[in-house]
C-alpha cells in the first residue's frame, strides 16, 4: 500500500491472481482486526520510550453508502442513514520536537442500533462516548515506557468520567470544553473564564478550512486560571468524585484579525497540567494546536489520499481490516510531510536500503544546478527522502514555497513506485 499508494486490490496484486490472493487474506478468519491493531500500535512502544508524548485522539466515519447494494454487515454512520463504520485512532507525537512516532491505539466499531431513549442514564461503558476513555487507557499500556503522556482531544471528549479515570502520575489531559459546566463556587465555567484577566496575546497561523475558515494570522487573547467542576447529574458512577479541580486556558481571537463574517477562534481548554504562568498557558495552547495532525491523517486516509471509501471489498470485516492497514500507510505519509516541515527522523523508518538507493538516483535528476535547487538534507534523515518524494509529486523545491502537503506526497510516492519498477526491470535486462 505504501509503495503503490492505493487500497485497490487489483492494483495491489498486479493481476487477477494477486487480487484474489489479497481478497482471501482479508477474508481469512485467522487474520483479525485486533491482531493488526496490536502489530501496528506495538511498533510505537520503542520510539516513545523515555519521551514526553502527545496522544491525540479523534473519530472519523468511513462511509460506504456508494456501495450499499454490494457490501454486507455494515451499520449506520453519523447521519443515521448512510452505511459504514467508525474508526478512532490515537496519533502519537513527541511533545518537544513534534515528530510523529506512530499510533497508540485504534478503536473501530459498527453502529447496529438506533439511539437509546435512556442514553443519558446509561453507564459510560455502555455509551459510544466510552471510546474517549477506553482508547487512552489502551494507549497508556502501549506507551508504558514513555516518560509522560498528554492526551489531547476536541470538545466531544469533554466527559466528566474522563477527568478522573485517565489521569495518573504521568498521564495528563488537554480537552476543549464542550459545555458550560457548573463550578463548585456556584458560577458557570464560561462566565468565570470571561472574567479572568488577559495575560497576553498569542499569534497563530490558521490553516484554511474550505467553506468554514480562511487562512490567516490570528491574534488571540490568553486567559488562565483554576476551576473546580461539579459532578453532573448525567454521571451516574458511584466512584466519581463530587468535584474535580482543573486548570483552564482560554484563547479568543481579537476583532482586528477576524476575517469577514467568519466566527472568531475561541478555545476554552481544560487541562490537568499545572498552569502557573503565561508561558505555561501558551504551552497548553501550542500542544492543542497540534491536534490538526490527526485531521491531516484522516485527510490522507480518505478521498484526497488513499480513498478508502472507494474499496470494492464486500464484507464489513474485510473492509475494517483494510482500513486499519490503510491508516498505518497514511501515518507513514504523515511522517514524510512532517519531515519536510522540520520534524525529522531516520530515513530507515520508512525506506529500506534498496529504496534509498533508488531515491539517490532520482535525486540526481531532480536537483538543479544552483544551490537553491539541491537537496539540503543528509541522506540518513527522512527529510532527505521527503524532499525527493515531494519533488516527484510536483513540488518545485524552493524554500520560499509552502511545504508540500499530503496530496503532493501521495503523487510523489506513486511516481516513486514507478521508478522502483523501472529500476528492477532495467536490472533484469542488464
Amino acid at each position: 500500500m505504501l509503495e503503490k499508494q492505493t487500497i485497490n486490490l487489483r492494483q495491489l496484486g498486479g493481476n487477477r491472481a494477486g487480487e484474489v490472493k489479497f481478497g482471501r487474506w482479508l477474508a481469512n478468519k485467522k487474520v483479525t482486526a485486533m491482531e493488526l491493531i496490536n502489530e501496528i500500535t506495538g511498533k510505537t512502544r520503542i520510539p516513545a520510550t523515555g519521551r514526553h508524548v502527545l496522544a491525540i485522539q479523534d473519530t472519523s466515519e468511513i462511509n460506504y453508502q456508494a456501495h450499499v447494494k454490494r457490501v454486507s454487515g455494515l451499520g449506520t454512520v453519523g447521519n443515521g442513514k448512510d452505511v459504514g463504520f467508525f474508526i478512532h485512532p490515537i496519533l502519537i507525537l513527541d511533545a518537544q520536537d513534534e515528530t510523529c512516532l506512530g499510533l497508540g491505539a485504534i478503536k473501530s466499531w459498527i453502529r447496529t442500533e438506533g439511539a437509546n431513549p435512556n442514553y443519558k442514564k446509561l453507564p459510560i461503558e455502555d455509551k459510544e462516548s466510552y471510546r474517549w476513555i477506553e482508547a487512552p487507557e489502551e494507549a497508556k499500556r502501549t506507551l508504558s515506557e514513555a516518560e509522560k503522556i498528554t492526551v489531547i482531544a476536541d470538545r466531544e471528549s469533554d466527559i466528566y468520567e474522563e477527568w478522573y479515570r485517565i489521569p495518573d502520575e504521568k498521564t495528563f489531559l488537554i480537552t476543549r470544553a464542550c459545555r458550560d459546566r457548573k463550578l463548585i463556587n456556584g458560577s458557570l465555567l464560561f462566565d468565570y473564564v470571561h472574567k479572568l484577566k488577559i495575560s497576553g496575546v498569542y499569534e497563530f497561523e490558521v490553516n484554511e478550512r474550505v467553506g468554514k475558515r480562511s487562512a490567516h494570522t490570528a491574534r488571540l487573547e490568553i486567559r488562565f486560571g483554576e476551576v473546580e467542576i461539579k459532578k453532573p447529574n448525567t454521571c451516574i458512577s458511584k466512584e466519581a468524585p463530587k468535584s474535580i479541580k482543573l486548570k483552564v486556558v482560554d484563547v479568543k481571537e481579537i476583532p482586528e484579525t477576524i476575517v469577514g463574517n467568519e466566527e472568531p477562534i475561541h478555545w476554552c481548554l481544560l487541562t490537568t497540567h499545572s498552569v502557573q504562568t503565561k508561558e505555561d498557558a501558551l504551552q497548553i495552547v501550542k500542544w492543542y494546536c497540534l491536534r490538526w495532525n490527526i485531521e491531516q491523517l484522516f485527510r490522507t486516509l480518505k478521498k484526497q489520499g488513499l480513498d478508502v471509501e472507494s474499496s470494492q471489498v464486500e464484507t464489513a470485516e474485510g473492509l475494517m481490516k483494510l482500513v486499519i492497514l490503510a491508516l498505518y500507510v497514511a501515518l507513514q505519509t504523515m511522517q514524510l510531510i512532517l519531515a519536510r516541515e522540520g520534524k525529522d527522523q531516520l530515513t530507515s523508518i520508512i525506506f529500506n536500503e534498496y529504496e534509498q538507493k533508488v531515491l539517490s538516483l532520482a535525486q540526481k535528476k531532480l536537483e538543479g544546478k544552483t544551490q537553491k535547487q539541491k537537496n539540503p538534507h543528509s541522506p540518513d534523515k527522512l527529510s532527505w527522502a521527503a524532499w525527493i518524494i515531494a519533488r516527484l509529486g510536483g513540488w518545485k523545491g524552493y524554500k520560499s514555497e509552502s511545504p508540500p502537503g499530503p496530496i503532493t506526497m501521495l503523487r510523489g510516492l506513486r511516481r516513486f513506485e514507478t521508478l522502483l519498477e523501472g529500476y528492477q526491470l532495467a536490472k533484469m535486462c542488464a
